[in-house]
């Protein structure tokens, strides 16, 4: 179905043909833009209400900057989708996230718009004041303007970045989009502070009025900028503290202003263009903006899904047969059950609690389960800080957010060997949220460390049992925990606990031509493969390893006793990865076996469903039956050499 763009929007190829465009009738195309967005999130899927909140700062940014020479940083990327349509990607905008289209998210490889690759969050400022830096150094009029939310703001790369540029001498503006949400509603006292200027009538007024009289007073050498500057300062600091945070960093703060009123913002834009030196632009806008189920329900609203763009239903496929849970809803149910049986379980997580099902931990036993905000080293740290007085942690972020935390994993956790239990959500290939959220290195990074148990489940009982298992008192160790994104394979899974002795895994079928060891989920591929090989004569053996460290050593002498073809399946790379694992063990005992290891190729790979980057990375039950029959089919080969 093709979608069409409003009379003024689907002339607009670039910036420049924004340009074109009458100032009046600016908000015309904002009102053609949030439909456009509206109509293709609707049919084709993507993240919603995030791009709809900044429709008009995006219109606004375009039109009054020289893009793609001024630069523009959008942090985490979620809201850029008005920016891709404006720069030259409108009509293939329906391509968005799915496998060979265009990416989710801002990639520099995509377009010479999107000038720095995004999908963590809290980088933008940073990586604004780098090219604002090289501007000046290079002597280049060029403006840079980092995008940030109020969410992301409250990571301490943000004031890292801040604190750096309140004395680079750069010429950089940060646009402060103050929506009270990242995915989940923000916390902390940031939110509190910033609730307190956008609220306070009395600043707001004499802000309003303090500009007013400041633009009559006469210039000259008796009324000089800077007299103007403090006056401005001083007025602030009798009626509010509004403005102290920033300007301690020597951020001159401007606003709060509506970030829905496209002509203020291209006025003020405008002005800030002429005012060197780092400056903070705050506006206030709504997540969701101009769909009204969006505007009540934001984080239902942040990536909802197929939707009927008239009555707001969200469109389910209805299944036919009961249906497995996702991972993450069983860790969240799981987590009250095991709190309920043992008094110290404590839960932590930065800004997903609803991506981790936490929330329903958190709704239930609010003094027990705590959002921190998008602040992965403080979770680790503070779960850290929580375990040194007996209590048993579970820190749950996501496998790609992880790796922001690991110093924090080596030095707070692992060398004090502290029982915190990482669980690491959205492990493996995530799908069309592509390479900057695919959960490839933690088997890796984390299998490097002394102190630290890796595991994966291969099913929903299997992650019940290992996290009954972690937060027993006699494991004194930290505890990995990985499992995918999505569904998981047993409708029936709420079973009774069982301890897992660390370090055993699961023979699950007896075979003597090869042998296959997986790790996780990837499991259950194994399964299906050898049933699709029934048939073929082919004996294999299955074992479920669910540890990558430490290993079932046992298990692995029996393994490579009785055979040589072995094949390794895993949802994490093959580089330093399970597979990895098997092969030193393999070499430190002196075995020769034929092994051939499976999982996520040593290059990045791009978003897509599922089912097409499995296929793509050749580990999904066809390649793991190909595999075999390849093995099998070379033994034959020799023989008839000899």
């Amino acid at each position: 179905m093709d979608i069409i763009a409003g009379e003024l929007l689907r002339h607009i190829d670039s910036p420049s043909d924004l340009k074109k465009i009458d100032r009046d009738q600016l908000h015309k195309v904002c009102e053609e833009l949030r439909q456009y967005i509206v109509d293709v999130v609707s049919v084709h899927g993507g993240h919603f209400a995030a791009s709809l909140g900044v429709v008009e700062l995006s219109v606004a940014l375009h039109y009054v900057y020289n893009t793609p020479y001024d630069q523009l940083v959008w942090d985490v990327g979620h809201q850029a989708y008005g920016h891709k349509i404006l720069t030259g990607r409108r009509d293939n905008f329906a391509t968005n996230r799915k496998y060979k289209g265009l990416s989710g998210f801002p990639k520099r490889s995509e377009s010479e718009y999107d000038t720095f690759g995004v999908g963590h969050s809290s980088t933008s400022i940073s990586a604004a004041l780098g090219m604002a830096m090289a501007a000046k150094y290079k002597g280049e009029n060029r403006k840079s303007v980092a995008i940030i939310g109020d969410g992301s703001m409250t990571a301490g790369m943000a004031f890292e970045a801040m604190n750096h540029a309140g004395i680079a001498d750069s010429d950089l503006l940060v646009i402060l989009n103050d929506n009270c949400m990242s995915i989940d509603p923000n916390v902390g006292a940031l939110k509190e502070y910033l609730t307190d200027i956008t609220t306070s009538q009395l600043y707001n007024k004499f802000r309003d009025d303090v500009w007013k009289i400041l633009g009559k007073l006469p210039t000259g050498k008796n009324f000089t900028r800077e007299v103007a500057s403090k006056m401005e300062a001083s007025i602030k600091g009798l009626v509010s503290k509004s403005s102290n945070l920033f300007e301690a960093l020597n951020f001159r703060y401007f606003g709060p202003i509506d970030g829905h009123n496209i002509s203020k913002l291209v006025d003020t834009l405008a002005d800030l263009k002429k005012i060197p030196g780092p400056k903070l632009l705050h506006i206030v806008t709504v997540k969701g903006k101009g769909f009204s189920l969006a505007e009540k329900d934001q984080t239902k609203w942040h990536a909802p899904g197929l939707f009927d763009k008239v009555t707001g239903e969200i469109l389910k496929k209805t299944p036919t047969a009961p249906q497995a849970p996702r991972y993450q809803d069983v860790f969240g149910h799981t987590m009250i059950e095991l709190a309920e049986m043992n008094d110290k379980i404590f839960g932590v997580t930065p800004a997903m609690p609803s991506g981790s099902s936490l929330k329903f931990m958190m709704e239930k036993m609010p003094n027990r389960a705590f959002d921190v905000g998008i602040c992965e080293q403080h979770a680790v740290t503070l779960s850290a800080g929580l375990a040194t007085q007996g209590l048993r942690v579970f820190c749950n972020i996501y496998s790609s957010f992880m790796q922001r935390a690991f110093d924090q994993v080596v030095h707070d956790v692992a060398i004090q060997k502290l029982p915190v239990v990482l669980c690491l959500d959205r492990a493996g290939l995530v799908g069309e949220d592509g390479p900057t959220h695919h959960g490839c290195y933690d088997i890796a990074y984390f299998r490097c460390i002394p102190n630290m148990v890796i595991s994966a489940p291969m099913n929903e009982r299997e992650l019940r049992n290992l996290m009954y298992t972690a937060q027993l008192d006699k494991n004194e160790v930290p505890f990995v925990i990985r499992y995918p994104r999505g569904n998981g394979v047993m409708p029936e899974w709420q079973t009774a606990f069982e301890e897992i002795t660390i370090g055993t895994g699961r023979k699950l079928k007896e075979g003597k031509d090869v042998a296959i060891l997986s790790l996780g989920h990837p499991g259950n591929f194994v399964q299906t493969a050898i049933r699709d090989l029934r048939n073929e004569g082919i004996d294999i053996a299955h074992y479920d390893m669910r540890f990558a460290k430490p290993l079932d050593e046992a298990m692995l002498h029996e393994v490579f006793s009785t055979h040589n073809k072995v094949i390794t399946v895993e949802d994490g790379t093959v580089v330093g990865g399970f597979g990895s694992a098997i092969l030193e063990f393999m070499a430190q005992n002196n075995y020769t076996a034929s092994v051939k290891m499976m999982g996520i190729p040593d290059r990045l790979v791009e978003h897509g469903t599922l089912k097409e980057l499995y296929l793509e990375c050749h580990y999904d039950a066809a390649a793991i039956a190909e595999a075999v029959k390849d093995m099998m089919s070379l033994s034959v080969d020799i023989k008839q050499l000899v």
